[in-house]
């Protein structure tokens, strides 16, 4: 033996120190097991450049866990030898030693080449290990797996961390932002299979395009995010809106009715589509935010807000019409308080024209271009007429 047969004290420190090691390296695997980098790839087949460096990594945690068993193994045998014995003889001293300091495990055997055999030599070398072997192996081992880990963990989480945000907006949009699901379901899977790939800056690049495109998209369907944002408020919104284009549509019909009464004159614009029966489209929306639902309200909305302007023009147009009506009387009546100044008023001529002009004026319905000809007429008498006297 290389090394001297270690005391009893000495072998109970040892036994103790390596157990007390055991723990912890078993501890510190576990935790390496659980390490997010590496559940990333075993729940996703790494591809690429990911793969290629896990292939090796692998190894080394097979290397690691198998060096872990058999560090196990011996201070399980180790404990066997020591337990029950208040003293050690010599042969057990022994055997301890080479169990606590030596290299008692055997780990594989490799052929040795006919050229490089004597005749009586052994056919295979036999490979052996002890507790500092193993533990000095896992140590280069664990070395080499953790920054594996560290860096796909940074880089999914990197990539989750920005995307997180961006696949909500597009889940809650129920499709609307149909557009950027694909790059960022394509961006997602290459973070999960091929973390390691990125060339530097490009996940940065990835993450600006994409979210760029969500924004764009956010802003080209910002009315269907609000609809869907708030669903409730927008409904009520829309009520009130056909409320208001209720009261439109009733002032409309009110001034056409009064124009078509005292005014002859084409045929005004239809009051557009009612107010009650956008109202009862209304009440057949689904209550919740889906794409079919929201694309229903943004279309009644258009709609109401359609009927709203054609009742405002058809109100502007007969409301038009008879303002027209009304300062074509006004113009009447200040055009024979002229005549009256002028003393002219009792004037054959200017009595016709005032006569024709209020009687053209007074017909239901009457005709504008012909009661415009006639105070026209009138005012050019009352205007001749004056001129003569001076």
């Amino acid at each position: 033996m290389s090394s001297p047969i270690l005391g009893t004290a000495e072998i109970d420190r040892e036994l103790s120190t390596r157990t007390a090691e055991l723990a912890t390296v078993t501890s510190t695997l576990l935790d390496l097991d659980r390490h997010p980098g590496l559940a990333l790839v075993r729940r996703y087949p790494p591809t690429g450049e990911t793969a290629r460096r896990w292939t090796p990594v692998d190894r080394a945690l097979g290397a690691l866990w198998e060096d872990l068993g058999r560090v196990r193994a011996i201070l399980a045998e180790a404990e066997t030898v020591r337990a029950g014995r208040s003293r050690l003889d010599e042969r057990a001293r022994a055997r301890l030693t080479v169990l606590l300091r030596g290299r008692p495990h055997e780990i594989d055997r490799v052929p040795i080449p006919l050229a490089q055999r004597g005749l009586t030599g052994p056919s295979e070398t036999v490979v052996t290990v002890g507790i500092a072997d193993c533990l000095d192996r896992m140590r280069a081992a664990f070395a080499f797996v953790v920054p594996f880990a560290e860096e796909v963990e940074a880089v999914d989480r990197r990539v989750l961390g920005a995307l997180a945000p961006l696949q909500q907006r597009v889940e809650r949009a129920h499709g609307v932002l149909d557009a950027a699901a694909a790059p960022l379901a394509a961006l997602l899977r290459r973070a999960g299979t091929d973390p390691l790939g990125f060339a530097p800056g490009e996940v940065d690049t990835a993450l600006t395009t994409l979210t760029a495109l969500v924004d764009t998209e956010s802003a080209r369907h910002a009315d269907h995010l609000a609809v869907a944002a708030d669903l409730p408020a927008a409904v009520a919104a829309l009520r009130a809106a056909l409320s208001a284009l209720d009261a439109a549509q009733s002032r409309a019909a009110d001034s056409a009715r009064q124009a078509r009464h005292k005014i002859a004159t084409a045929e005004l614009p239809d009051g557009g589509e009612p107010a009650r029966t956008l109202s009862a489209e209304l009440g057949t929306l689904g209550t919740e935010p889906t794409r079919p639902t929201v694309e229903h309200l943004l279309a009644l909305r258009a709609r109401v807000g359609a009927a709203h302007e054609i009742a405002m023009r058809r109100t502007e147009l007969a409301e038009g019409l008879l303002d027209r009506r009304a300062e074509l009387r006004g113009r009447l009546t200040a055009y024979r308080a002229k005549a009256d100044r002028l003393g002219l008023s009792e004037d054959r001529d200017v009595l016709a024209a005032d006569r024709i002009a209020a009687g053209l004026l007074g017909r239901l319905p009457c005709d504008l271009a012909a009661v415009t000809r006639a105070v026209a007429d009138y005012r050019s008498i009352i205007g001749e007429k004056a001129g003569r006297r001076a």
